[in-house]
């Protein structure tokens, strides 16, 4: 069985040696039983030091190590929406937030089904509305959303994820990305999208979040 700590860690290179974690933006946590470790605020998501990570009660209170990312209400919103999550995923990544900046292609997903991997791999992706960096009532906001889903885009700001492991939030992570990347290269074209029918095909086996428009 590998350590969380380490996995957090690992994730965070992973994810900064891809381009997606500009300076010392974005955090990441797991959840081990009923404690959240999460990165520090400020932390370079390339030098996570394993020990050096701040722990939380599910409910947000700070137990333990440095003073918490600021951001810690969304991942504390996640585990309390879903017991099977075990890690979430907050980035900066370039793609990812310029699509947030745009209307949202649905009320549930801000990105369509332009891919069968997007659907797979992350499924529907609420934008949740603009509120400023660590707000508790946006996180309420994400936790409160009446349908399933493992990732949302917040407004003018950028991705998260959540996953029942760390390698599936980071995996939702790069695939948001890409698709993201797809959509703002495609411009004002109308691309063929999935059918309503063939999303639902790939999520029912991808046991994945997806409703119709």
């Amino acid at each position: 069985m590998t350590d969380p700590r380490t996995d957090l860690a690992v994730a965070g290179a992973r994810l900064a040696a891809l381009g997606l974690s500009p300076g010392s933006s974005g955090n990441l946590s797991v959840r081990v039983d009923d404690r959240i470790l999460i990165t520090p605020t400020g932390a370079d998501l390339a030098e996570i030091d394993p020990d050096g990570l701040s722990v939380l009660g599910l409910d947000g209170a700070h137990l333990d190590g440095p003073r918490p990312s600021k951001e810690f209400p969304l991942h504390s919103a996640f585990y309390r929406r879903d017991a099977g999550t075990r890690a979430v995923v907050h980035l900066h990544s370039r793609n990812a937030t310029a699509v947030s900046c745009l209307p949202p292609w649905s009320r549930r997903s801000a990105v369509p089904p332009l891919t069968p991997y997007f659907v797979m791999r992350v499924g529907q992706t609420p934008l949740v509305p603009y509120a400023p960096p660590g707000d508790a009532g946006q996180a309420e906001d994400l936790a409160r959303l009446p349908f399933p889903f493992r990732a949302a885009l917040l407004q003018n700001h950028g991705p998260v994820m959540a996953g029942p492991t760390m390698a599936r939030a980071v995996d939702a992570a790069v695939e948001l990305e890409e698709v993201s990347a797809l959509l703002l290269a495609l411009g004002e074209r109308s691309p063929r999208l999935l059918t309503d029918e063939e999303a639902r095909v790939l999520a029912e086996k991808y046991d994945a979040p997806w409703g119709e428009r």
